[in-house]
């Protein structure tokens, strides 16, 4: 394992409930990203999607896409957690082909298109060898605002 929830935090704003990525598996700076999701049925985002019949929701499948996208950019030395926002632009091209229930470990693969200040990515989303999501994806790298403010 490269990195693992509590590195991960190091690096990401996200947490719990809405950290989507549990490791990073492999990572290729500028290239390529390898992460991983252990669906849980105590997931909070599955108590209500859907009763009876707990499905990871797409969207939150795209938002581990981007989390592993991040990672990707600060292991290639593009984005620093301690100097940048990254933010979601856009998504083009997403598909779902099948159900992510609990219990499940989803396996994250994302590709820099693109990488710099506007990042394009493309991810996929999978269970064992099935596919179970893709997108191509773009994201914004800006400078951390200083809160300063107040009278000089």
């Amino acid at each position: 394992m490269l990195l693992d929830a509590v590195q991960l935090q190091k690096i990401l704003p996200h947490r719990y409930p809405f950290l989507f990525i549990d490791r990073v598996l492999a990572a290729t700076p500028n290239e390529s990203i390898v992460a991983q999701k252990l669906v849980s049925v105590g997931d909070p985002i599955l108590q209500g999607h859907f009763p009876g019949f707990p499905i990871l929701p797409g969207v939150v499948q795209v938002e581990a896409m981007a989390q592993a996208a991040v990672v990707l950019a600060n292991l290639s030395g593009v984005f620093d957690p301690a100097l940048h926002n990254c933010f979601f632009m856009g998504i083009q091209e997403a598909k779902f082909r099948g159900p992510v229930v609990p219990g499940d470990v989803l396996t994250i693969e994302v590709k820099a298109q693109r990488m710099g200040r506007i990042g394009k990515f493309s991810g996929e989303t999978r269970v064992g060898e099935q596919v179970k999501s893709s997108g191509v994806f773009t994201a914004i790298i800006e400078p951390k605002r200083s809160d300063a403010g107040g009278a000089a």
